[in-house]
């Protein structure tokens, strides 16, 4: 018997002077905007010069985002998108009876709804890295670490937006917390599984947040970061298995889930963090 009486069928956009703007997006901003003041904060407290924390920021914005949607495209939906190469890096989608500002014929405007994590993750490595060719006030995983925090907190906030977007959908169940995504047409309840995610990196960012404080993990660098990996992907990991299947990889790789056979990888670098820190005492 269905006892789910959640019903869930939200606006994913609101208008600003007639240009629609997206919650996803809105979300997305607010995790960078609260990431930045964190940092900010760690940056004052042990008295790191804060010109680095606006080109740091823009590295990361241009390099998380680049990352998550590279992620989307090549590990979900090349299928989609080899054929539809102009929505790879802009926010719109071909519609054969729509416009864009009465300018663009044939496409509307979307946001950006695919963006992989795990592509994101990829990207910010890769983004710091040219940062640290320029910038060379700190070791690069001294950077890492103080990142854990904010990703963590910023990926709780993503998730949030991709429950607005009613994507990333969990498989159907009878509990009495399953979701009715009505927006999508649908009348059997689904595990909410971006919420589940969402609490499960806030979690992770409490974690984080109260070992950052303890100097003697601060200092051993790569140990947060460490702890970060094994946390999020093994998060990510589990909440797969109540999820949809995303397509992916996973139709060559059977067995797992894209996401989870994508996490494995990161969830193994964080143990081999912890394992050479912990072997080696001369790391700070």
């Amino acid at each position: 018997m269905i006892i789910s009486q959640i019903r869930w069928s939200p606006t994913e956009s609101f208008e600003i002077f007639g240009f629609p703007v997206y919650i996803y997006s809105l979300m997305f901003i607010l995790a960078f905007l609260v990431g930045y003041n964190l940092v900010k904060s760690f940056f004052a407290k042990e008295k790191v010069d804060e010109k680095y924390l606006d080109p740091l920021l823009i590295y990361l914005v241009l390099s998380v985002f680049l990352g998550a949607r590279l992620g989307e495209v090549f590990f979900y939906q090349w299928g989609y998108y080899q054929n539809h190469l102009i929505e790879i890096l802009l926010p719109i989608q071909e519609s054969p009876n729509s416009s864009i500002l009465g300018l663009i014929d044939g496409y509307k405007f979307t946001g950006f709804r695919g963006l992989a994590s795990h592509g994101a993750a990829i990207g910010m490595t890769i983004g710091l890295l040219i940062f640290k060719r320029k910038y060379k006030f700190k070791s690069l995983l001294w950077i890492f670490d103080r990142l854990t925090v904010p990703t963590a907190i910023g990926g709780a906030f993503v998730r949030i937006g991709n429950f607005f977007n009613s994507e990333i959908l969990g498989k159907y169940t009878n509990n009495e917390w399953g979701v009715i995504f009505e927006n999508r047409g649908e009348v059997l309840p689904r595990h909410p599984a971006q919420l589940y995610e969402s609490f499960g990196y806030i979690s992770l960012f409490i974690i984080l947040y109260i070992l950052y404080q303890k100097v003697s993990i601060r200092e051993k660098e790569g140990k947060l970061f460490g702890y970060f990996l094994i946390g999020l992907f093994s998060i990510r990991f589990i909440v797969e298995f109540v999820k949809e299947s995303q397509g992916g990889i996973e139709t060559i790789l059977p067995g797992l889930s894209t996401g989870q056979w994508l996490s494995i990888p990161f969830i193994a670098i964080g143990i081999l963090f912890l394992i050479v820190i912990n072997k080696n005492p001369k790391i700070n």
